[in-house]
């Protein structure tokens, strides 16, 4: 079920808070925990129903193997067992399910193998939840769970609370079910529903009226690769920067003000990533919860920077290279991830030289970097992404329109060449200068406007915001006819 759609907006949820909130306001906390429950587990299932047995026979792995870590001696012989068991059976599902067709595919195409195997849907979520249980076992085997006795119920809800259950923010069990257990939280508050329907509002606006408009532009230019020009290349590669930030933090809005409809805080996912002055900074900011992760659960239990400077840049191309394919089952994603790590690794060099940039310099740098990696992220091939590249950093030559010849023209000798307009036949319709204001635009929503997060910190219940929010409600309604999923639906 899609947030932007119009079963969930006028049939799901309402329909699962008026239950909801009739429940705690009769005191039936418990009844209201266990509507809940089954309300996301039915959130879940209603996408393909058959899928839903995978996901509650997890939950039921999970909570019994967590339970008996805890209830084993700390960090004992049988506690390490019992995780090591757990954490493998969880890698063995997210192995076949999301995986297994890219590695056979690999090793066919290696040893010239042909090998066959039937077609393998990925079951929604798949990623996001096994990370989730993941880090419960972990931190069961740390201790971190011993004074807390999750019934079956509760543990159900932490893992399948609808907001964030297809595509996060990642949840640890410390930042949710300790909130289940307050009572104050089952209370009705106008200025949470409020607070949280409008952040709702802004984050269905990003994905609706940015993300979803984008969307053309980018299959245009990367269904075309081998044939795109300077400036095509270009216009794709930023339309999908723009279109993947808009989509996914737009969802992640979506989620915290659902939460906060039910009095619930999920940790921020997205601070303002396009303005970070370093790629360690942009990793600071941009889905704050899967970097959370790879550090915590993996970048630190491999020695982090404890063990020397070399041993340091090892775990980070192993951490990024595997955040990479844990993002979808192929090269480019892998790729991806190890450029990234790259990108880690001199970001943390540069620092030991101790010479600082200015911030505008830091900033653009970033995102350039960012930006160019994002081609690899969205190209289906390897081939497809260097094509792309090599187009825009100009050694498929630069092509511009005919009228720029008039006072671009004494840099032909430099190999600038122009063509009519007509020839650029994957750019959107409006011409260069329309689409270029168009994406300047967004730009600079991004780089100067406050973020979501930021506005609703000032939220007031004055006509003005009720103006400007009914607004952007009723441009996101005319459009639910045309439903698309998020992008980051398909990890």
């Amino acid at each position: 079920m899609l947030f932007n759609s119009y079963v969930f907006i006028f049939g799901f949820l309402p329909v699962t808070l008026l239950v909801y909130f009739g429940l705690t306001r009769l005191r039936y906390v418990k009844a209201a925990i266990v509507w809940m429950a089954i309300a996301s587990l039915f959130f879940y299932g209603y996408w393909n129903p058959p899928y839903l047995l995978l996901f509650l026979g997890s939950i039921s792995l999970n909570y019994g193997f967590g339970r008996a870590i805890a209830a084993s001696p700390l960090r004992g012989d049988r506690s390490k067992f019992l995780l090591i068991v757990g954490i493998s059976i969880n890698l063995i599902f997210i192995g076949y399910y999301k995986y297994a067709e890219f590695f056979l595919s690999s090793l066919n195409q290696v040893l010239n193998w042909n090998w066959q195997s039937t077609p393998i849907i990925l079951p929604l979520a798949i990623s996001f939840y096994t990370f989730t249980q993941i880090a419960y076992l972990v931190d069961a085997y740390r201790g971190e769970t011993k004074d807390s006795k999750y019934d079956l119920v509760t543990y159900s809800l932490f893992v399948s609370f609808y907001p964030q259950l297809i595509a996060g923010p990642i949840l640890r069990h410390d930042e949710l079910i300790p909130q289940l257990r307050s009572l104050r939280n089952f209370i009705f508050s106008d200025k949470n529903f409020a607070r949280g329907l409008t952040l709702f509002i802004l984050g269905l606006s990003k994905k609706m009226l940015i993300a979803d408009n984008l969307s053309p532009w980018v299959a245009q230019v990367f269904n075309n690769a081998d044939s795109v020009t300077f400036l095509e290349a270009w216009i794709g590669a930023l339309s999908y920067t723009f279109q993947l930030y808009f989509d996914f933090s737009g969802y992640s809005d979506m989620a915290i003000g659902l939460g906060w409809m039910v009095n619930i805080n999920l940790p921020i996912n997205f601070n303002s990533p396009y303005k970070a002055s370093s790629i360690i900074d942009f990793w600071r900011r941009w889905h704050i919860t899967l970097s959370a992760f790879l550090r915590d659960y993996l970048y630190i239990p491999l020695g982090g920077s404890r063990k020397g400077e070399t041993r340091r840049i090892g775990n980070l191309m192993l951490t990024m290279l595997l955040g990479g394919l844990w993002h979808g089952a192929g090269w480019t994603y892998v790729i991806w991830g190890g450029l990234h790590g790259l990108f880690l690794a001199i970001n943390h060099g540069w620092r030991k030289l101790g010479i600082s940039l200015p911030k505008f310099v830091g900033v653009t740098v970033t995102f350039l970097a960012v930006v160019a990696s994002w081609v690899l992220f969205r190209a289906t091939t390897f081939q497809e992404a260097l094509e792309l590249l090599q187009a825009m950093v100009g050694i498929k030559s630069v092509i511009l329109p005919t009228h720029y010849q008039g006072f671009l023209g004494w840099l032909s000798p430099l190999g600038l060449q122009f063509k009519p307009v007509k020839a650029f036949a994957y750019l959107p319709r409006g011409g260069v200068e329309l689409n270029g204001l168009i994406l300047l635009g967004v730009l600079l929503i991004v780089m100067l406007l406050p973020n979501t997060q930021e506005m609703v910190k000032n939220f007031k219940t004055t006509w003005g915001w009720t103006l400007a929010i009914a607004s952007l409600a009723a441009g996101c309604f005319i459009s639910l006819n045309q439903v698309s999923e998020f992008l980051y639906f398909q990890f």
